[in-house]
């Protein structure tokens, strides 16, 4: 963003600090995705492996391995709130880092976990806790990368810089699909189900010692260092206002001079508290609103890019190659329409790129998935019907992380945007599969995944419809000034930059 210098030679550098921000910011979001995508593609070997005692069924083990996935999406806003606090506090750089360490070390220690069988029920409470330290981190993954990558992004490319988050999830989700499909096509069943499952895990630890390292490399964003100024100026005036007061009361008696040290001492308190932020009301109204408006994101992404390879062995009787490749389809899709998705949304508005993602799903989830169950459709048909399933999302997911960071001023950016984005995903993702495969159990209607993708779609186009995108001279002149008085959330009111001076209105 075009924020003010910070020192000699800060605006000469600003593209390559906008391009170190940018990689640093999405590796994080790449491991995070990566992982997720294999928990869910190895999920039936997962269920075998740590879910299933003597006696029990697959499919009760399947909806026992999806309640671990959904519980670690339960503890992201936990992750959203603890670290976007301090990531709003102490700054962006030091807790990205710290979330990267955790997700890695738990990422990596799933890998080596013992089984069922060689400890009993201890191997799912292992699991489990351990999905619960990557929910904290990935929780705390969201807000600080796109808090980084869209307050570094140049005049007029927030959306496109914020794409990449979205990006990353594509390629994350691939590359988890690509390690499970070479290992399905390397290894015997046998094998798969032994100890090759554990491969992906631990090829986590070298992918996040290289995120380490770019994250220690990462300089603190202008918007942060700005608000720090801010800060600072203001407190340093306050101080010394009250010196000056001090000075006309040093003939009081000593019991009221007693008592004006006790009163002096409240005001050096509050003067030392940061400018003030907004109301925690409005800023709750405005993280409930963005929750509804990537809602729909959140739960038709889940379902066509992750939970598919479940759904297509569990209920249509697909091999786990078949479902694989379904897969990837899907997230090639999704990839292929992201970074022209945010693009698009920096010449003509969020609104439309985004509404225009959630009513074609709400439109099309049906019946693209009648063409996958039914057995006459041929297999170039089906692959181009998952295809654009990946593809539809992603025109939501391309613009969603710039709406979401220009909802919130930067003294809340990373609490507001990552609990918005980890309630949504929390309830509509990490459920999906919980809810899909239960669901279908108890109605035996192979349907449900489309009308899950379509009822939660339909509820984002109405949480869409109140995004209003107004004129304005420049967006990143907005998010510069935002901490001076008066700053506001637009909740109603969300102007962006495009590469011009004017916008149009949606």
């Amino acid at each position: 963003m075009d924020a003010p210098a910070h020192g000699p030679g800060s605006r000469t550098d600003r593209p390559e600090r906008s391009r170190k921000a940018l990689v640093a910011g999405s590796v994080g979001n790449f491991i995070e995705w990566y992982e997720f995508g294999v928990y869910g593609y190895f999920a039936t070997v997962i269920a075998a492996r740590f879910f299933t005692p003597e006696g029990g069924s697959e499919a009760e083990a399947l909806v026992r391995t999806y309640a671990s996935f959904a519980l670690a999406f339960f503890f992201r806003p936990v992750g959203a709130a603890l670290f976007g606090r301090l990531g709003d506090r102490v700054g962006r750089r030091p807790v990205l880092i710290l979330v990267i360490v955790l997700m890695t070390a738990a990422t990596t220690l799933i890998g080596v976990l013992p089984t069922y069988a060689a400890v009993g029920a201890l191997a799912p409470w292992l699991l489990t806790l351990l999905r619960v330290v990557q929910g904290l981190s990935a929780g705390g993954e969201f807000g600080g990368a796109v808090s980084v990558m869209t307050e570094f992004a140049p005049p007029g490319r927030r959306g496109l810089y914020g794409s990449w988050q979205s990006f990353t999830v594509a390629l994350g989700l691939l590359g988890g699909a690509g390690a499970a499909a070479l290992l399905a096509t390397l290894l015997t069943g046998a094998q798969l189900n032994s100890w090759g499952w554990r491969l992906p895990f631990l090829l986590t630890l070298p992918m996040g010692l290289g995120a380490l390292w770019l994250r220690l490399r990462l300089d603190e964003t202008p918007s942060f260092q700005a608000l720090q100024a801010t800060q600072a100026a203001q407190t340093l005036q306050s101080r010394r206002s009250l010196a000056a007061g001090e000075s006309n009361e040093v003939d009081e008696t000593s019991e009221t001079a007693e008592a004006t040290d006790t009163v002096e001492t409240v005001e050096v308190s509050r003067a030392e508290q940061p400018p003030e932020r907004p109301p925690a009301r409005e800023v709750a109204k405005a993280i409930a609103l963005g929750a509804g408006r990537v809602m729909g994101w959140a739960a038709a992404g889940y379902t066509f890019l992750v939970v598919l390879p479940s759904y297509l062995q569990s209920s249509l009787n697909a091999t786990f190659q078949q479902a694989l490749v379904a897969t990837v389809l899907a997230n090639l899709g999704f990839a292929a329409t992201i970074i022209p998705a945010g693009l698009l949304s920096d010449r003509i508005g969020r609104r439309p790129v985004m509404l225009t993602g959630a009513l074609l799903v709400t439109v099309l989830a049906v019946p693209l998935l009648n063409l996958l169950q039914d057995d006459g459709t041929s297999t170039a048909l089906k692959g181009a019907a998952v295809f654009l399933a990946g593809a539809i999302v992603g025109l939501m997911a391309g613009p969603g992380p710039a709406m979401l960071s220009e909802m919130f001023p930067t003294s809340v950016r990373y609490t507001g945007l990552g609990l918005a984005y980890a309630l949504s995903n929390a309830v509509f993702s990490g459920c999906a599969g919980l809810i899909i495969t239960e669901t279908i159990e108890r109605t035996g209607s192979v349907d449900i995944p489309a009308y899950y993708a379509a009822a939660t779609c339909a509820v984002s186009v109405l949480a869409l419809l109140t995004l209003r995108e107004q004129p304005t001279t420049s967006e990143d002149r907005r998010m510069r000034n935002e901490n001076g008085p008066g700053n506001r959330l637009h909740l109603t009111k969300e102007p962006h930059d495009r590469n011009g001076t004017t916008e149009k209105r949606s």
